[in-house]
């Protein structure tokens, strides 16, 4: 009788496919972008799965912000219209005008900081463009200045 259950594999037919021991930044910096396929649901490196990641947390949370108090109003009216005790006003409209845009707010602060820590992770760098200098050597001493006089 055979045993069917053993992971040691004494044929070659099953060989496992390594990455040559590469960390994911190595591997961001081989793969050519213009020829990989953007697919929202299956991404192809990992720097896309982990920005996706953080794509569908921020969209699942600003969907529970904008419409579940929309919800809520409409599911329990007698709740939600009624008076708050400090503010004065019902509870829906708070709800609506306070919390949903400050949670924009709030992730949009988030998704900036989680970016910048999937950039740092995968080697990514958000270089600021340096101004273009003149070569001063080639203009004359005398030359006209911009109003058209000459400089002193």
């Amino acid at each position: 009788m055979s045993d069917k259950n053993r992971h040691d594999m004494s044929d070659d037919t099953h060989e496992i496919a390594t990455d040559g021991g590469m960390s994911d930044v190595e591997r961001e910096r081989q793969i050519d972008y213009m020829d990989v396929e953007i697919n929202l649901l299956k991404p192809a490196t990992p720097f896309m799965r982990d920005h996706l990641k953080i794509i569908w947390i921020g969209f699942g949370i600003w969907v529970l912000t904008t419409f579940a108090p929309i919800t809520a109003t409409r599911l329990a009216p007698d709740l939600m219209t009624s008076q708050m005790p400090l503010i004065g006003f019902p509870l829906h409209y708070f709800l609506l005008a306070v919390v949903g845009p400050g949670a924009a707010l709030v992730l949009s602060v988030w998704y900036a900081r989680k970016r910048d820590q999937i950039d740092e992770k995968y080697g990514i760098e958000q270089g600021v463009a340096e101004p273009e200098t003149t070569d001063t050597d080639s203009v004359p001493d005398d030359a006209a200045a911009t109003d058209g006089g000459i400089d002193e």
